[in-house]
């Protein structure tokens, strides 16, 4: 056996578009310069480092200190960089086009910035396509790094994942190098000893290598590794150790692969991390796959259940969510426009439209979190400006491909969006000028870590360290989090879609609470059936011959129908039943705000919710964007509402996130009633 292992380590450095400045600030102080300040004293370590443009022009213009270091680490020789998409997409579910582009750009930013032309590649979330190859080729990358678990999905043994091989598509070829889980799992969470052990585990020949490519979050911004990392040491005594060890070798990927033989050919199937395949199924398929591999025990499972036992593909998560599907489809709609419109600013929108972070969820928040939301929103609204200007128009699509049509209305200041799918619901809602989508909301649905809140509720706070900190500090994935009333109590799932214009047919039983935790009763089905439509001049109509149900079937037509008006539009809803019977129809929408502390409603904060009774008028102050939403009715009506929360999960525990303000308008009928006003938007 030969006693010679080559150490292959890579950091991958990303932040999403537009992130808070203070986190940003806070990675820079507590991982990023920490981290480039401890390697830099040790010129033998070789590593190499991705970093995602947008960040890379962040730490340059805000942080010259730490951009520094890199160019001088650079300009040494002890870094290699890699190149990925500029913004950070995921390059499989982006157009062709589009992944050459972003691949251009980042890797024409890593020449200007630092004298390097990257052959490498990071792929994004490490989310592989075999579709991909052609265009890697085209961007003259010749090799990229995935996980060891995507070889195992293919039938490899773990064992023999100790050097890189060679795949291809349509006889393009790239190498593929499998990053080792056990390394990614252990470094730095165990002691240095051990970290080292794991490391020379990779000696079966004498061109074998030990592989990691990971978050540099890892190294000080996740939970309690900066004390463990720096303020103990644990970095310093890892480099001196390896760099001390006559048995391990410093290289760079770009080396290795020039030097090394491929160890043969190898076919990748679709397919990401376990843990992203799990994420990206619906919670109870996620809770059974866990049960399943529970089942089958630790052991056996890396033995051999590992190439079998998997989860979900990366785009379930369009399936999972419809907003994040909304977001994706909408990217592509624009995508398509790029010949005809030929503006390079219209294409860097649509570069940072494609940034992966608000399109998906796992332990991070993701597609939970507003702000990432409300940057591809920005981005989104921001190639319509260039795609009408001040074009005033409707138009329909059936562009995010789910079978059902959508109706759009465009205005110089605003842009109103629908879908026939559920009930002729208004789906976008986006003011121009501004950039922000109000109708920008989150259904609230089950996550299969809810089922851990509902358990640790009735446990104590303090539990055991997981085996794989006993020598070290533990991985985000094993972290106990505390869990407190207001969480458990916020676990509310919607069985519709929360959009605005959704039409309930209910009795006199609807309150504040049952309407919170979307409990009260629903005799119609308006609310997430589809409808009809038809457009006539600057009028659209939704139409639904439906029923009540009470007990049985009652004949029941709903038709609804909005006109557009240049900071708004009208509305009205005519509804009639043959079942003689006293109803309340209750009018919902569901919209988004950046800061809801700077939100009221009639001169009220909405932060704690409220039931008005006999009103006509509704208007909803926006403090940060200094706009006012105004609903007029022609009847009076009674109104209920709420901030729905939401309960995700972060790296630093359980989060609880207001995702949008729910207003109910209720109004009492018998068999038949006529609701007509406006939504209008004014400057405050």
């Amino acid at each position: 056996m030969n006693n010679t292992t080559t150490f292959l380590f890579g950091i991958h450095m990303h932040q999403p578009v537009d992130n808070f400045k203070e986190v940003i600030t806070h990675a820079v102080d507590v991982c990023y310069t920490p981290f480039f300040e401890t390697v830099r004293r040790y010129s033998a370590f070789k590593f190499s480092v991705h970093c995602s443009g947008w960040l890379m022009q962040q730490i340059e213009n805000d942080h010259p200190k730490l951009f520094k270091i890199i160019v001088e680490l650079a300009q040494k020789g002890s870094i290699e960089f890699l190149s990925a998409g500029y913004y950070e997409p995921i390059l499989s579910v982006i157009p062709s086009c589009d992944r050459v582009a972003q691949i251009n750009k980042l890797s024409q930013d890593i020449q200007n910035k630092f004298g390097q032309t990257p052959k490498g590649l990071w792929l994004t979330e490490r989310v592989w396509d075999a579709s991909l190859i052609p265009d890697l080729d085209k961007a003259h990358i010749t090799y990229t790094v995935i996980d060891d678990y995507h070889f195992q999905c293919a039938g490899f043994d773990e064992t023999l994942l100790d050097g890189y091989f060679t795949t291809e598509e349509g006889g393009k070829s790239i190498g593929i190098f499998p990053i080792s889980k056990k390394l990614r799992y252990a470094l730095p969470f165990v002691s240095v000893e051990s970290a080292i052990e794991s490391i020379k585990s990779y000696n079966r020949l004498s061109n074998s290598a030990a592989i990691i490519f990971d978050d540099a979050e890892k190294f000080g911004m996740w939970p309690g590794t900066y004390s463990w990392v720096y303020e103990k040491g644990w970095l310093e005594k890892f480099i001196n150790a390896i760099l001390q060890d006559e048995s391990i070798v410093c290289e760079h990927f770009g080396t290795y692969l020039q030097k090394e033989k491929t160890r043969g050919i190898a076919y990748i199937p679709n397919v990401s991390y376990y843990e992203m395949g799990e994420w990206s199924l619906r919670a109870d398929d996620a809770l059974k796959l866990e049960a399943f591999k529970n089942e089958m025990g630790e052991e056996r499972y890396n033995e051999s259940g590992v190439k079998f036992l998997k989860g979900g593909m990366w785009k379930n998560f369009f399936v999972k969510y419809e907003e994040s599907n909304r977001i994706h489809k909408r990217m592509l709609e624009l995508s398509v426009l790029r010949e005809e419109i030929q503006d390079a600013e219209f294409d860097e929108y649509l570069y940072k439209l494609q940034t992966n972070d608000a399109l998906w969820h796992g332990v991070f928040g993701g597609l939970y979190l507003p702000n990432l939301r409300d940057n591809a929103y920005s981005y989104l609204i921001a190639c319509e400006n260039i795609r009408y200007k001040d074009a005033t128009i409707i138009s329909t699509d059936e562009g995010e491909m789910d079978g059902f049509t959508k109706v759009k209305t465009v205005s110089p200041h605003y842009i109103f969006r629908f879908d026939t799918r559920g009930g002729g619901q208004l789906i976008e809602f986006d003011a121009k000028q501004e950039r922000f989508n109000w109708q920008n909301t989150l259904t609230r649905r089950k996550e299969a870590y809810h089922e851990k809140i509902r358990i640790k509720a009735s446990l104590p706070v303090e539990e055991p360290k997981s085996d794989t900190a006993l020598d070290g500090i533990d991985t985000i994935h094993n972290i106990a989090h505390r869990i407190d009333e207001e969480i458990y109590d916020t676990l509310v799932y919607d069985w519709y879609s929360k959009n605005s214009f959704i039409d309930h047919i209910s009795d006199k039983s609807i309150t504040l609470e049952n309407f919170r935790h979307c409990s009260f009763k629903e005799y119609g089905d308006f609310v997430n059936q589809p409808f009809t439509h038809a457009v006539l001049g600057d009028s659209i109509t939704f139409e639904r011959e439906g029923g009540i149900y009470l007990p049985q079937k009652h004949f029941a037509k709903l038709k609804k129908s909005y006109t557009q008006l240049a900071c708004g539009l009208n509305f009205s809803i005519d509804f009639n039943t043959d079942f003689d019977y006293f109803f309340n129809y209750m009018l919902e929408f569901n919209l988004h705000f950046a800061e809801y502390n700077k939100v009221t409603l009639n001169g009220d904060s909405i932060t704690l919710g409220a039931k008005k009774e006999r009103i006509k008028l509704i208007e909803i102050e926006d403090g940060y964007l200094r706009k006012k939403i105004t609903i007029k009715l022609d009847k009076e009506v009674d109104i209920i509402y709420y901030p729905l929360k939401s309960v995700s999960q972060s790296e630093q525990g359980y989060d609880l996130t207001i995702q949008c303000l729910s207003i109910g308008l209720i109004l009492p009928f018998s068999k038949t009633f006529l609701l007509e006003g406006s939504l209008e938007v004014s400057d405050v």
